[in-house]
């Protein structure tokens, strides 16, 4: 399925878009992708123009029955035996965002612990330095909290992020992290916010494919999020008169 350039259309007809898109991830990962034991549910954003984003919740399973089992539901990838199919990684400067979180755990009240998120960004993300700077630093804490990360970023670089997300997360300092270029606009960045601290990067130009990525579930094991086919599911729904706008050659 080809990835679109959504900048060619009003924030809205993303955010209808979005809000399809964050649905199809939670069913395909509740749909088998996730082991027993793990799930996925959607957490709506208040006080902000944000998007809804994906939860990953767990009640800590057997990993020993579970690797045991013939009939074990998921597919769990270990990193030592299965490093995550991406072209870059790098290691996550822990004191960078450790000093910009302000360190306050947020509880749900099912206390299921929150794991993982997957956060797909949204123009208003990145429309502004305030805005930008409320959304990275959510990033900062969710790290500092212990919480992996999947943020996926369909749009162009902006005065906020010359180089791309990652490199305005985690540095222009760092040479293992990739910039963002004109041929590569979007970036996909997986990170394990356990002892590791290890991101994963898969930069990619519209009209490509999106790869699997990895959402790290602990510090050792992961699963691969779908992002093409439920990216596909949710073009489907969206109306003919966006899609000739989305479609048109550059």
């Amino acid at each position: 399925m080809p990835t679109h350039d959504w900048s060619r259309i009003f924030p809205g007809a993303f955010h209808d878009f979005h809000q399809a898109w964050t649905a199809e991830i939670r069913k395909a990962l509740n749909g088998g992708v996730l082991p027993k034991g793990y799930y996925a549910a959607i957490e709506q954003i208040l006080g902000g123009p944000e998007p809804d984003v994906v939860t990953l919740e767990a009640t800590e399973p057997d990993w020993d029955s579970y690797d045991q089992s013939p009939n074990r539901r998921g597919n769990v990838m270990v990193i030592e035996n299965r490093p995550p199919q991406v072209r870059y990684a790098f290691k996550v400067d822990e004191d960078q965002y450790a000093a910009k979180a302000n360190r306050i755990a947020i509880k749900h009240a099912s206390n299921n612990e929150t794991v993982a998120i997957i956060e797909i960004v949204s123009p208003g993300n990145k429309h502004s330095r305030r805005a930008f700077e409320d959304f990275t630093n959510k990033l900062y804490q969710l790290m500092a909290d212990g919480v992996h990360l999947l943020v996926v970023d369909l749009f162009r670089p902006t005065p906020r992020d010359p180089q791309g997300l990652p490199v305005a997360l985690w540095g222009e300092s760092n040479p293992q992290i990739p910039s963002a270029t004109e041929k590569e606009p979007i970036t996909l960045t997986s990170c394990c916010s356990d002892a590791s601290k290890t991101g994963y990067v898969e930069l990619l130009n519209y009209g490509m494919a999106l790869p699997e990525m990895p959402l790290f579930l602990t510090a050792e094991r992961y699963v691969n999020v779908p992002l093409d086919a439920t990216y596909a599911e949710a073009w489907r729904g969206v109306p003919e008169e966006w899609k000739e706008i989305v479609n048109q050659p550059v």
